[in-house]
């Protein structure tokens, strides 16, 4: 797929990946992305690449968990004739071809443990030894991107990656988020799919009516944004430039039945403990990392929880994270590490319906 000039979004999620994006291309440093399959860890590295002063020199993507274990030393590293069977000749490896370039190492958490090890050599020295080689034959300059849609710290933890190594490529680290908790980049991610499609296939670009958008933003997209493209392009095929409708959507989306509304709970319990965590903030001081983070990872209050402090206090600040953090005392600093904890946990509140809340005194039982 054609990257874009840009990440595609408009979302405060898509706007801080374009940030991480223009600074990590300014260096030669190990990056680490992740995120859901289908959410556009590629997209990243190759802007990325594009962004840095190696965009003139080659981007070799390699899909580690689509080839087998037996063959991967083979095509990074290359090897030697006579090395293996079926070695009928020398072969350069992709490393090789990314000299001077960037390598990026998609699904590396599929990596096996011997290969984790190999991996882990070539960073340290950065020497190419190619199988049936004595010794290496070259030292690389190449830049590393690896992605996985992997937990690479669950997996630390029971030993199926090697801590090692994830230090090693978690120098500058950048998570996106699934489609679902940004649903304000659907319409953007849309709208450029199906220009790109509508161009390919020389079809006018239709618009799309408003049920149709407000199923898509209301949609889960379980496939991301890789769903979302195929959906744009079945749209811009289907149609052929006609007007469109819902009966355009694939049938999982038309015929999908609609959550039904999360009844208010009626726990004075839950709302006590929701009150006691506000005013533990708002009124005597406390800090969100002492009165909430804390009692989180202990267990002592619940996802439920999380989300509903953090929902009243979007509508204190009429939807504005970046003001959330005066309400939560917390420093300006503190704002990507924030972020990052509450998406790591789903706790991430969309903000758009507080914008046109008017706030109004909360009123105890």
């Amino acid at each position: 797929m054609e990257s874009p000039q840009r990440f595609v979004g408009k979302s405060i999620a898509a706007r801080e990946i374009e940030q991480e994006i223009e600074i990590a291309a300014r260096s030669d440093a190990k990056i680490l992305i992740t995120g859901e399959s289908g959410v556009g860890k590629e997209v990243v590295a190759n802007l990325i690449h594009r962004g840095s002063q190696r965009r003139h020199r080659p981007f070799i993507a390699i899909n580690c968990a689509g080839v087998p274990d037996s063959l991967l030393e083979s095509e990074l590293f290359g090897h030697l004739r006579g090395s293996f069977t079926d070695a009928y000749r020398d072969k350069i490896g992709w490393l090789d071809q990314a000299q001077t370039g960037t390598i990026f190492l998609d699904e590396i958490g599929e990596m096996s443990a011997r290969m984790q090890a190999v991996l882990l050599r070539f960073l340290e020295n950065g020497e190419i030894q190619r199988v049936g080689a004595v010794k290496s034959s070259v030292v690389a300059n190449v830049r590393v991107i690896a992605a996985t849609n992997r937990n690479l710290m669950e997996q630390v933890a029971t030993k199926k990656f090697r801590d090692d190594l994830y230090y090693r490529l978690n120098v500058i680290h950048i998570c996106i988020p699934p489609l679902r908790e940004r649903p304000e980049d659907v319409v953007p991610l849309l709208e450029h799919f199906m220009q790109r499609a509508a161009t390919a296939n020389r079809v006018p670009l239709q618009a799309v009516p408003r049920e149709l958008v407000s199923r898509l933003e209301s949609y889960a997209w379980p496939g991301n944004v890789r769903e979302l493209r195929n959906v744009a392009d079945r749209l811009v095929v289907r149609r052929g430039g006609a007007a469109l409708s819902m009966s355009d959507l694939p049938k999982e989306m038309v015929c999908v039945n609609e959550p039904p509304p999360q009844p208010l709970t009626e726990s004075h319990a839950f709302r006590a403990t929701v009150d006691r965590v506000y005013d533990a903030m708002t009124i005597e001081g406390e800090t969100f990392w002492t009165i909430v983070y804390e009692p989180f990872m202990a267990r002592d209050i619940t996802r439920d929880h999380l989300r509903e402090v953090v929902s009243r206090g979007l509508e204190h600040t009429r939807g504005s994270y970046k003001l959330l953090l005066q309400v939560f005392n917390l420093p300006p600093g503190d704002y990507k590490r924030f972020l990052s904890f509450l998406r790591k946990y789903q706790c991430h509140v969309p903000f758009q319906r507080f914008r046109s809340i008017r706030v109004r005194p909360r009123v105890r039982d």
